[in-house]
């Protein structure tokens, strides 16, 4: 995010002129003589494309900048919810002595319906290793969330009891609200769309005017270093915010896709766009064939037997499916049980397989690998995203990203403090924006191919063409109010001296 016009580097505000190298102290206009005029260099002005580029960049960098600052800070407290989680519910997750052999898994969620006489069983994660087991059960009253009973797989007993939303623990789940709608639902969840349905714009914006800036020497150095030498300053603070912005460009603008794969409107139209492709994802089938007539009616009318479990995953190892898995338990006889993985960590594993508890006999089974390449894309999306693709690395690499987020916008509001005018008779807040109308220098061929591909790009994501719409229409009611105003003469303004 950029808060500075592509104009000339101008003196630093509030600076005397006797002060900066080469000017002198008077006021008493001079006119250039000839060789300085051969010898200066004229002023570098923006063109057409860069002025509207930088005002765009300006103005959406400050509405859009809170947004992106609150989904950095909360991103950066989610990103380690491994770690926390182990810590704070370590005695729920984790067992400190391992046997030789876990107890079948029937019993342990016959300790856990114990624990928990009611609600409806839905889902089991069997644990090993240091891990627990874990059975979720269903209230109404809980809407999605579910009370999840976590059980020593090696002696049967329960290590305690939490509510959950899919697993995640209470803390995971607050994060994950707070990151997404700031807690706030349905409403809340604008902010975050909005933010990554902007972040991108502001990245490849911000490229765009930190390569033009650089057209006299685009030296690697140039591009990817800060000046350091210069002087305190907006020039200073711009290379910190332009080379920074640099460095982190590509994870910027994999996390506002992958942001905006699973938001409320752009991750809709999404949605639809792989199924259009058939390139969603994938499930197996959970109906059973020999389930019709009135076998089909007197099953359905039965609740899945929970002893049946054992079997259940024997038939799901037996055919393959290894490592962590979660077993969803069906709502009746007549449906199959399935068996999925859940390893995030690459190379992931997602293989599913369904099941009929009645024979113990796999009906069904669809293999990560056989995953359509875009839905595939999209599952290392989100689990990078969410920083359980490559562990810790992943960990790691995202919480840079949001630190060196929250300092790119930053220096960005530091830049429009730093560009305030400080005369005493010009004072101001804050800095200027460039100035308005640059779209017409553009030619008219260009103009109405970046109105069709704008319109485009905010019909797929609403909360970048909505803002921008606003933004377009007040610009435009605020422009012309100031052209209607009336001009005050500087003669008739200045008051008589004596």
């Amino acid at each position: 995010m950029s808060v500075s016009s592509d104009a000339p580097d101008l003196p630093e505000p509030g600076r005397p002129a006797k002060e900066i190298p080469g000017a002198t102290a008077t006021v008493t206009p001079k006119a250039p003589t000839a060789k300085a005029t051969a010898t200066a260099a004229p002023a570098r002005r923006p063109g057409g494309f860069g002025a509207l580029l930088a005002r765009l960049h300006f103005y959406s960098g400050v509405l859009v900048a809170p947004f992106l600052l609150v989904a950095a800070v909360t991103g950066l407290l989610y990103t380690f919810t491994p770690q926390l989680d182990s810590l704070i519910y370590g005695k729920e997750l984790h067992v400190s002595r391992t046997g030789d052999s876990v107890l079948p898994l029937s019993e342990q969620v016959a300790a856990a319906r114990a624990e928990h006489p009611k609600g409806t069983l839905i889902a089991v994660r069997p644990g090993s290793g240091h891990d627990t087991t874990q059975a979720d059960f269903a209230l109404p009253q809980l809407g999605e969330k579910a009370h999840t009973v976590y059980v020593d797989p090696y002696t049967g007993k329960v290590r305690g009891r939490l509510t959950t939303w899919y697993g995640d623990t209470p803390l995971k789940t607050w994060l994950d609200a707070f990151h997404r709608n700031l807690q706030l639902g349905t409403v809340g969840r604008y902010y975050s769309e909005i933010a990554a349905s902007w972040l991108w714009v502001l990245v490849l914006g911000g490229l765009v005017l930190w390569w033009r800036r650089r057209r006299d020497n685009r030296s690697a150095r140039r591009l990817l270093l800060p000046e350091v030498s210069a002087k305190k300053g907006v020039r200073r603070t711009r290379s910190w915010h332009a080379v920074t912005g640099v460095w982190i460009s590509i994870g910027l603008l994999g996390l506002s896709a992958t942001g905006l794969t699973w938001s409320r409107y752009a991750g809709a139209n999404f949605g639809e766009a792989l199924d259009a492709l058939r390139s969603g994802t994938p499930g197996v089938s959970t109906t059973l064939a020999g389930a019709s007539g009135g076998t089909a009616g007197s099953a359905a009318s039965k609740s899945p037997d929970p002893s049946a479990i054992d079997g259940v995953l024997k038939a799901a190892r037996g055919d393959g499916l290894g490592g962590p898995v979660e077993i969803a338990v069906p709502a009746d006889g007549a449906t199959a049980w399935t068996v999925t993985q859940t390893r995030n960590l690459w190379p992931v594993g997602r293989d599913s397989v369904a099941v009929d508890a009645s024979a113990d006999k796999v009906v069904d089974r669809v293999d990560f690998a056989d995953w359509p390449v875009l839905s595939k894309l999209t599952r290392w999306g989100i689990n990078a995203h969410m920083g359980t693709l490559f562990g810790l690395v992943n960990q790691i690499a995202l919480a840079l990203l949001a630190i060196g987020l929250i300092c790119v916008i930053l220096w960005g509001y530091r830049m429009w403090w730093q560009r305030r005018p400080t005369r005493a008779d010009h004072r101001a807040l804050l800095g200027t924006p460039p100035a308005r109308g640059a779209w017409r220098g553009l030619p008219s061929g260009t103009v109405a191919v970046g109105i069709v591909v704008v319109a485009a790009v905010g019909w797929v994501i609403p909360l970048f063409g909505i803002p921008l719409a606003v933004f377009l229409a007040v610009d435009l009611a605020v422009g012309a109010a100031r052209r209607r105003r009336p001009r005050t003469s500087p003669t008739a303004a200045t008051p008589s001296g004596g």
